[in-house]
């Protein structure tokens, strides 16, 4: 379909909890097929929609070695998380050039609507884990390094800044 535009950060469209999808409609496929030409152009194995300005509660992933596993998620949630955390480096097309290194929970169990229309709940473990975390964050308004405590959060923040003035 189309490779798709990041929308930089601090745009305020990143910080709004995404609207949930009703229905999977041609729209919604359209959007979603978009998304994963976007991902893999990145590359990257995984988007929320509203990274690419879609206000909608649609999310893919996909972790596999030969980027032919996709995942296509509306209104995903987790439902559990394991005790045992994983780290893993994380960053973001929307603030390009920045990584740090995060814990979250090793496993989860996510609830979701699929391509069909059907809710369905499925566990993803390691990085498929890692980014369905990632992105369902996205979709409630939040960003990788809000996870960070105030001090490395501003460094991070900063060194975003110095990247983008010297792409400008």
């Amino acid at each position: 379909m189309a490779i798709r535009r990041f929308i930089p950060y601090p745009d305020k469209r990143l910080r709004t909890v995404c609207t949930p999808v009703e229905a999977i409609t041609d729209q919604v496929a359209r959007i979603w097929q978009d998304m994963l030409d976007s991902m893999y152009a990145m590359p990257g194995v995984g988007l929320g929609a509203n990274q690419i300005g879609e206000n909608l509660r649609l999310a893919v992933v996909d972790c596999s070695d030969t980027h032919d596993q996709p995942v296509r998620m509306a209104n995903p949630k987790v439902l559990h998380s394991s005790a045992k955390l994983r780290a893993h480096e994380e960053g973001s097309p929307n603030l390009a050039g920045v990584w740090v290194k995060m814990e979250r929970p090793r496993a989860v169990t996510v609830e979701y609507m699929n391509e069909a229309g059907d809710i369905i709940e499925r566990d993803f473990v390691g990085l498929w884990a890692t980014s369905v975390q990632h992105q369902i964050d996205h979709l409630n308004g939040k960003m990788f390094f809000d996870h960070l405590g105030p001090v490395k959060r501003k460094m991070l923040l900063v060194k975003a800044a110095k990247l983008a003035k010297r792409k400008g």
